[in-house]
């Protein structure tokens, strides 16, 4: 029981001591049932998707069998069918769901479950563009279908036409998109949708594939530019490039920077003694800030694409796409 505590608690006492929490899992609990218990589970775009991914991780967690029924009752409602639209084919937005899909399809393979995705990661493909990727969260809608469909090839080809153009091998950061290139702004959930999208492709790549070497050193140079800029609270700060542009406490990009660090610590493709003290400093950040007794979780910030987007940022601020990224962290750090 020591052990589990220090994972939830650190050395501090926190306000959510009194509320019976025994490890981080159980924080997770708090978080997804105020969520289902008080909102609604959405549309099949890319807000909703991401709570439902990071619902399926707390299911396969914790094998509480409400947290996948929640998703599959979300799935069927639409049919197990994506997004679409005339003037944006093959948007990673609306490929987003299929993430979602596929936790199901792995519980209980019924063709249905993945057809739709199939169809559409196909029919991108089909086309033989690779600029679909002009927005570095389309990595994380996206590049981890390509890769659990043994279509990682065509996604490293999405990948890299990305980088080329938004990653800044110099600070080991990303730039949102081509208006923020050259500028001090690397926005911190656009930043951490990227780390999530890498720590889910490394999950599935094979130790044989030869994109395996190229995420893991963008992977490692992001933590490593993440630990230089991480908060004395253990958030960062909306902007990684500049700690006094907005600065404050922001839940969503701490915690896919902590889902992140918190799996490479655990697969060992990143220094247990370097990073595991980072990853539990978020952590233990949002339960000290973030995380209320109620289960609501605040200090996320709106939809956006850059700093200035929904500014101040306030405790009792919350999202779907937080939860679901706080959902991953809860995940990842139980597994520690």
């Amino acid at each position: 029981m020591v052990r589990r505590r220090s994972f939830l608690l650190g050395a501090s006492a926190l306000p959510l001591v009194g509320a019976g929490l025994a490890g981080p899992l159980d924080a997770g609990r708090l978080a997804a049932d105020y969520w289902m218990r008080t909102m609604s589970s959405g549309g099949n775009d890319w807000h909703d998707a991401t709570l439902h991914s990071g619902v399926m991780a707390l299911y396969k967690a914790t094998q509480d069998t409400r947290y996948r029924d929640y998703t599959l009752a979300w799935a069927n409602r639409h049919n197990f069918a994506l997004r679409s639209s005339s003037s944006n084919p093959h948007f990673a937005d609306h490929q987003a769901a299929g993430q979602a899909y596929l936790d199901l399809y792995e519980d209980n393979p019924e063709p249905r479950r993945r057809a739709a995705i199939v169809r559409e990661i196909d029919a991108t493909i089909a086309t033989g563009r690779v600029d679909y990727w002009w927005w570095c969260d389309a990595l994380h809608m996206a590049m981890p279908i390509f890769a659990r469909l043994g279509k990682a090839e065509y996604g490293d080809r999405l990948y890299r036409w990305s980088r080329q153009r938004l990653w800044n091998n110099n600070l080991g950061l990303w730039w949102r998109d081509s208006r923020f290139v050259n500028r001090n702004i690397y926005w911190s959930r656009g930043n951490g949708w990227v780390l999530a999208a890498l720590a889910k492709v490394l999950e599935v790549l094979p130790q044989t594939s030869p994109y395996r070497a190229g995420y893991l050193a963008d992977f490692r140079a992001m933590a490593a530019a993440l630990a230089r800029v991480q908060r004395a609270d253990g958030f960062w700060n909306v902007n990684l490039g500049d700690p006094n542009n907005y600065p404050g406490p922001e839940t969503s990009g701490t915690a896919f920077f902590t889902y992140g660090l918190a799996w490479g610590v655990r697969r060992g493709v990143l220094n247990d003694a370097t990073y595991r003290p980072v990853a539990m400093k978020g952590w233990d950040g949002m339960l000290r800030l973030a995380l209320q007794t109620t289960g609501r979780l605040g200090y996320v910030q709106g939809v956006g694409q850059q700093p200035s987007d929904h500014q101040p940022v306030g405790r009792n601020d919350t999202t779907n796409f937080g939860v679901g990224a706080f959902l991953l962290a809860a995940s990842e750090v139980g597994r520690l």
